[in-house]
């Protein structure tokens, strides 16, 4: 565990609203999986009113940061509620500090959530310390109203979000959120330059599997007149929020967002290599609205796994591997079928220099996802791609274009 001093980011959201949370732009990866080059946001919110409420904690790599947030924050002030959106610890990691710090003070979160914080604090007393929301209840402060939903698996099961009735803020925990941090990406979305392409990394590898459940809270939202919404990580989401949501609408039904093919290869010797880009080129000449190429054994796979979930048609280019396929080409699968991929057209492009097996291996791997079709003909080349491979190649192209 580092203990990162970083950055102030207190922020002024509205009179009675302010950002405390914390950026982390030492810790390489998030999750401990997840590359974040341009860091990540612990976001944590403070409403002073009448009664004074926290909502959700940090990570155990700021903790000294946001202790100062929310001591300057406060300026004297005693909290009386925290609010636990998510338990996942890098939104929750004080719950036990802050409860010990202000003895008066409540725990206010979902059940299955208040039945759950004592996994990861053995020796916290909530004894009569504990407000348990559901669906449609509410939490006056004051002036603001806090309206609860739950959001179970978006992306954890005892996940619940708020709506501010005053302000039409909407504290969306996971949904919406995105890898960066605000002190590199810009704090809300009017400073924002790409909103969609880290969120939509994030969307795919921490909620994607999860699209019926994010349809449902979506359904929930549709309801409630939003007009800010500001999730667990990521810039707060201002202003025209259609196109926000009009992207989230696609992901969770896993639908195409872009018209294109993504050509994803895992190459030994690079003889596979040159034959996905071979074919790459001859999309391109057919007519193709856009082409992404990756090379599997050497990319970020949550990359992959966005661009595979983001296009509607994929194209596997694989060497054979010991009677398989190779390595980083059955990771990529079993990743997209752990985050439910569906619902696309696929090639696929096999090498084999005595048995070729690739092919054999990724079609079984194909055939276990939901609406996934396999478009003929699988392409088979022997060791390196030749001049009578070509007219193979050139069918698979025109079909998968088809």
């Amino acid at each position: 565990m580092r203990d990162i001093k970083s950055k102030n980011m207190i922020k002024q959201l509205t009179p009675d609203i302010l950002y405390i949370g914390t950026d982390d732009i030492f810790t390489p990866k998030f999750d401990n999986h997840y590359p974040i080059p341009e860091g990540m946001a612990y976001n944590s919110y403070l409403i002073k009113d009448e009664k004074v409420a926290i909502l959700d904690t940090t990570d155990r790599n700021t903790i000294m940061t946001w202790k100062d947030n929310l001591e300057t924050a406060l300026k004297g002030r005693t909290p009386d509620y925290l609010v636990v959106h998510h338990l996942e610890p890098d939104h929750s990691s004080l719950i036990q500090w802050v409860v010990e710090k202000y003895p008066s003070l409540q725990v206010v979160a979902s059940a299955k959530c208040l039945a759950m914080i004592p996994q990861f604090f053995p020796e916290i007393n909530l004894e009569g310390r504990t407000i348990a929301v559901k669906d449609g209840d509410s939490l006056s402060l004051g002036k603001h109203n806090l309206q609860f939903f739950t959001a179970p698996m978006v992306h954890w099961p005892e996940v619940i979000v708020s709506f501010d009735d005053l302000t039409g803020i909407l504290f969306s925990a996971d949904a919406f959120g995105k890898f960066g941090a605000l002190s590199k990406c810009g704090f809300n979305s009017d400073e924002e330059q790409d909103w969609a392409c880290e969120a939509r990394r994030y969307y795919f590898n921490i909620c994607g599997k999860y699209g019926g459940p994010v349809q449902t809270l979506l359904k929930k939202a549709s309801a409630l007149p939003i007009k800010q919404i500001c999730p667990l990580h990521g810039p707060m989401l201002q202003g025209d929020l259609s196109e926000y949501l009009r992207l989230y609408n696609i992901w969770s039904k896993y639908e195409v967002e872009s018209e294109g093919v993504f050509v994803a290869y895992a190459s030994i010797h690079g003889n596979t290599a040159e034959a996905a880009q071979k074919f790459a080129d001859m999309l391109r000449v057919n007519g193709a609205p856009k082409v992404v190429v990756t090379d599997l054994t050497d990319c970020d796979m949550a990359e992959a796994v966005e661009d595979a979930f983001r296009y509607g048609k994929l194209v596997i280019a694989a060497s054979s591997y010991d009677g398989g396929v190779f390595p980083a080409a059955r990771e990529f699968l079993l990743t997209l079928q752990d985050k439910a991929w569906q619902k696309r057209k696929v090639g696929i492009i096999e090498n084999g220099s005595w048995a070729p097996s690739a092919a054999r291996v990724v079609r079984g791997m194909l055939e276990g996802m939901k609406e996934v079709e396999i478009v003929e003909p699988v392409v088979s080349i022997r060791s390196s791609m030749k001049v009578a491979d070509l007219p193979a190649m050139e069918a698979l192209a025109n079909a998968i274009l088809k």
